[in-house]
């Protein structure tokens, strides 16, 4: 278990859902957070509703010179916890290139800007906390996920080559898989989506695993199963169970 008190976290990604409730998981243990996102309104109502510091931060990770302008203003932080996210549900019939290159720009771009930016200090410190929020999707391949699917596993991928290379230093690394949860994003779904989570529930699953020395969380347990299991199968198998 951690000690949160008087410990600065950054949560990128904290204006809506998982990033919301978890900025409220961690301001009630006493942790001083910097809350990002693009919407600085959205922030600030954040930041009125914790009981903990909380300091307002809007950057686009997307844009590479507000990404460097937002790090010099966040100061010194023990960690970063990048929760940016875009999705549109996309079959390969449906294909947008407009929307897909904005997952590839926020999700994972974004992911590699933000991470590009505040990596150096921790490793010269030999000291720092980097958490990624992948998704189960991006285990393999899912119908209706262009874009979001492949994003979510270059984020996996990324998360395993950092902890690959810093395991063995001061620089944390975990990665964390979730399901279905219940956001702005999910809402944009028509199909019935297994073992769905509010997210709160699912902020208190994150915070759990930050508690922890260990690297990679997917939950829901059972239903994540699932998805571990879809990457053992032939693809004859794989594509009969999974595609459309």
């Amino acid at each position: 278990m951690r000690d949160w008190q008087g410990k600065r976290y950054w949560l990128v990604g904290a204006s809506e859902g998982l990033g919301r409730s978890l900025a409220h998981v961690m301001s009630r243990v006493g942790a001083e957070l910097i809350i990002s996102a693009r919407s600085e309104d959205r922030l600030n109502e954040l930041a009125a509703e914790l009981p903990a510091k909380a300091t307002v931060l809007p950057f686009d990770v997307t844009d590479l010179d507000d990404v460097t302008r937002a790090v010099n203003e966040a100061g010194d932080f023990d960690g970063i916890v990048y929760l940016a996210g875009a999705y549109w549900p996309m079959a390969a019939q449906d294909w947008d290139t407009e929307k897909v290159n904005t997952m590839i720009d926020i999700n994972l771009r974004g992911a590699v800007n933000t991470i590009g930016a505040v990596i150096h200090p921790m490793v010269e410190k030999d000291k720092g906390h980097i958490v990624i929020i992948g998704s189960l999707s991006g285990f393999r391949g899912l119908p209706g996920a262009i874009g979001y699917s492949m994003t979510k596993a270059g984020l996996m991928s990324l998360a395993e080559s950092m902890y690959c290379d810093l395991r063995k230093t001061g620089v944390e690394v975990q990665l964390i898989n979730p399901g279905f949860i219940k956001t702005r994003l999910t809402d944009k779904n028509d199909f019935k989506m297994p073992a769905i989570m509010e997210a709160d529930e699912a902020a208190k699953e994150v915070f759990e695993h930050l508690n922890t020395d260990d690297f990679k969380k997917n939950f829901p347990l059972l239903f994540s199963w699932v998805f571990r299991l879809g990457q053992f199968l032939p693809d004859w198998a794989y594509y009969r169970l999974f595609g459309r």
